[in-house]
């Protein structure tokens, strides 16, 4: 370490001082860096010069055409949300599966895995299942933490499916298409989901008393109305998902384009079921406003505090920290999974992305290692932390909609065989990088 590089270090841990304190994460970025931005002038150590770089980071910021997405699929989740389709499409598959063993949890895992790839949004499916599938499985004699285990965990899914917010960001922060990241994750998403359905499957063999069976005639749908629910149903947010992940996939149109498509299409649905309203328009939209507001903010404070704390030399420092670890690649990778892992348990991903990956990239890409393969990894990471006791994120989702008399400690050990499974699938993709690379080559191709 030479002369003011240790100031860097103090103005990270001043960073986190200020977060556990309560502060605003985008305001705790820039009091940081107007703080230890001021010392370092004081100190001989900053140049002010670098700042006049901040108002074209920021207009290239602005231009750039991948955070258009952003809103796009933020409306498109919360008109599919607030108009209800969401809370019809989780009855109507549990009706559909609820007379076979475990079959209530197969469908919340299917709807989780179908609403992450069109709402996107872990909060709002998390708390809608919590307040419609839970009390139903409870009543039909489900164990608390099969239950709640398996709504967090779908629920948590919408971080990792396309159109993932987290990857739009990650895409944004280590410099590689955000359509690689959505291909990339797709495979890797649905061995989440098989993985859940595939624990649930063989637990309630094992113990058939957590999932018993419900009176034959408490689901009971004849074939022609369950084809017709079906078609009604589940068939159109279906065919949304596709037009937009697919137009991505087969090279037809751009993450933001295919956003665009998924805004207009979940309007569309709500139309045709006759729930759309100016109400319902106005409220998707101010929700869209905040979110995708609270990212810039935090994006542009993120660019100050990395330009004073590049300036002090802590980026160089970490880097060099990082490539000349013992082990190199897998030590990298070792410390990175656990850094997002702890980050992941009391942060949010937006907040995570921006302090996190300024300062792996530089390292990730000195060792040769796949961008996109890593953003994937760290996501399936940030997923795990979400559900991890006692502080996940998912788990206080949960606990807001949850009926009063299932335990916080049901909902916290119900976590934990799901983790089992996350931690299974990162293995998986850590060992076999060709489930992210996989898609992304044959995508390229019939782009041809």
């Amino acid at each position: 370490m030479t002369h003011f590089e240790w100031l860097s270090i103090i103005m990270f841990v001043g960073f986190f001082i200020f977060i556990m304190s309560g502060y605003p994460v985008g305001y705790s970025f820039a009091a940081t860096a107007i703080l230890f931005g001021g010392i370092g002038y004081a100190l001989g150590a900053f140049n002010l010069n670098l700042l006049k770089l901040l108002p074209s980071r920021w207009f290239g910021t602005m231009s750039d055409f991948t955070l258009l997405a952003i809103p796009f699929f933020i409306f498109m989740g919360a008109v599919f949300e607030r108009s209800g389709l969401a809370e019809e499409l989780l009855e109507t598959v549990g009706k559909m599966m609820g007379k076979i063993r475990g079959g209530l949890a197969l469908a919340v895992i299917l709807v989780g895995t179908l609403l992450a790839a069109t709402t996107g949004v872990v909060a709002a499916t998390i708390i809608m299942m919590g307040m419609l599938a839970l009390p139903t499985m409870i009543k039909h004699g489900y164990d608390n933490q099969l239950a709640t285990g398996a709504i967090t965990a779908s629920g948590t899914l919408a971080q990792m499916l396309p159109p993932s917010l987290v990857l739009v960001v990650l895409s944004d922060q280590i410099g590689v298409p955000v359509g690689d990241l959505f291909v990339g994750s797709v495979i890797p998403g649905l061995l989440l989901s098989g993985l859940y359905m595939l624990y649930v499957i063989v637990i309630t063999r094992i113990k058939p008393e957590l999932a018993p069976l419900p009176p034959v005639s408490e689901f009971a749908l004849t074939k022609g109305e369950m084809l017709r629910e079906a078609m009604r149903v589940i068939l159109p947010p279906g065919l949304l998902v596709f037009a937009v992940l697919g137009s991505i996939f087969f090279g037809f149109a751009s993450p933001t384009e295919a956003g665009s498509v998924g805004a207009i299409g979940a309007t569309l649905l709500a139309w045709m079921n006759k729930r759309l309203s100016f109400k319902l328009v106005r409220e998707a939209a101010i929700s869209t406003a905040r979110v995708t507001a609270l990212v810039i903010t935090i994006l542009f404070a993120s660019t100050f505090f990395s330009l004073v704390f590049d300036g002090l030399g802590g980026q160089r420092l970490i880097t060099e920290w990082l490539v000349n670890l013992p082990g190199g690649y897998w030590a990298f990778i070792i410390v990175a999974n656990i850094a997002i892992f702890l980050l992941g348990i009391f942060l949010e991903f937006i907040e995570i992305s921006f302090i996190a990956m300024p300062l792996f990239v530089p390292a990730a890409q000195a060792l040769g290692i796949d961008m996109v393969w890593l953003a994937v990894l760290f996501a399936i990471n940030l997923q795990t932390a979400f559900i991890s006791p006692p502080v996940g994120f998912s788990l206080f989702y949960l606990q807001t909609s949850a009926p009063k008399e299932i335990p916080t400690s049901d909902i916290h050990k119900g976590a934990l065989p799901f983790m089992a499974m996350q931690v299974v699938a990162l293995l998986i993709i850590l060992f076999f990088p060709q489930t992210v690379t996989w898609l992304i080559d044959l995508s390229a191709q019939w782009g041809k």
